[in-house]
């Protein structure tokens, strides 16, 4: 399956739900009265692409559709409009492009419980190694033992190193104990799970300071990605998750998991536009293989296609 059909797949449901309403609310039209678009914003509001961004897409919608004449029969038109909007949100948001990697390369996966972090780790693993990166795993989440119990079985299924300490030991220990590893055994990629931190628990981002200067003073800039995994399907409650997440910590990007599961897919442009912050991947299956590196055509080609 090519990248392209794995986005289609992944956003089944937010397409279904976004292509159908929108034919039904332009099927027909010649002119288009000022409800017409009050519904297209309510719409995209429910695709959870956020009040300010779904108001401004309406007006603009309005707009063009007048100065083109388009019609409301013309649904591919309609959909091509909507769909080069989306393309000019997403710009300047793009993440940067992945420069040389040093060596170990540094990655924090942060979040609260239950957004996938876990899983998450080993996709990313999976897709460094068929870069022909090594990849070593740390199990810093020392405060379940089931996360590491869950880390060692996906690590054992990569066959890729994985350093882990009994339940409740100190995470910052771990964090020393995977680069000392990772240096002397000459792999590329650190990959680090971290415990799931409930974004007013002050102790548990203090501890999350400590990991970062441990991290820094054993490999230079590390860790040299942040990366808050955040859950499609909690939506607008996670921004706000997520916007507390970044005043506390130097987040450099997001990863945005199970989009395969909601049907509010919209949440990304809204991710974007009110954290400034790049999605960097996005989750669009189950499978290890299921993680993409977030592109803003193929995502709006494939939210917004009739297939």
């Amino acid at each position: 399956m090519g990248v392209f059909d794995r986005f289609k797949k992944g956003l089944g449901k937010s397409r279904e739900n976004l292509v159908g309403r929108v034919a039904e609310l332009f099927s027909g039209r010649e002119n288009y009265s000022p409800e017409v678009f009050e519904s297209l914003e309510e719409l995209l509001i429910e695709s959870d692409l956020g009040v300010d961004l779904a108001l401004d897409l309406a007006e603009k919608a309005e707009s063009r559709l007048k100065k083109d004449k388009v019609s409301g029969d013309d649904l591919d038109a309609v959909l091509a409009l909507l769909r080069e909007q989306l393309r000019e949100e997403f710009e300047g948001l793009a993440p940067e492009k992945e420069g040389e990697i040093g060596s170990p390369h540094v990655i924090f996966l942060v979040g609260v419980n239950g957004v996938g972090k876990t899983t998450t780790v080993a996709k990313l693993a999976r897709r460094y190694q068929g870069e022909g990166k090594t990849v070593l795993l740390a199990a810093a989440d020392t405060f379940r033992a089931a996360a590491v119990e869950q880390l060692e079985i996906w690590a054992g299924r990569l066959g890729c190193d994985i350093v882990k300490h009994k339940s409740g030991s100190d995470p910052s220990a771990v964090i020393f104990d995977a680069l000392s590893a990772a240096k002397s055994r000459g792999r590329d990629i650190v990959l680090v799970d971290t415990a799931g931190r409930l974004h007013n628990k002050a102790h548990l981002m203090e501890e999350l300071s400590k990991m970062r200067r441990i991290a820094e003073r054993e490999v230079p800039g590390a860790p040299h990605e942040l990366l808050l995994v955040m859950d499609a399907n909690t939506g607008q409650n996670g921004i706000q998750q997520a916007r507390v997440f970044k005043e506390a910590t130097d987040l450099t990007g997001i990863v945005l998991a199970k989009l395969d599961g909601t049907a509010k897919g919209g949440v990304v442009l809204s991710i974007g536009r009110e954290l400034g912050l790049p999605v960097r991947y996005v989750g669009l299956g189950e499978g290890l293989d299921d993680l993409e590196p977030f592109d803003a055509d193929l995502f709006a080609e494939a939210l917004l296609s009739r297939e």
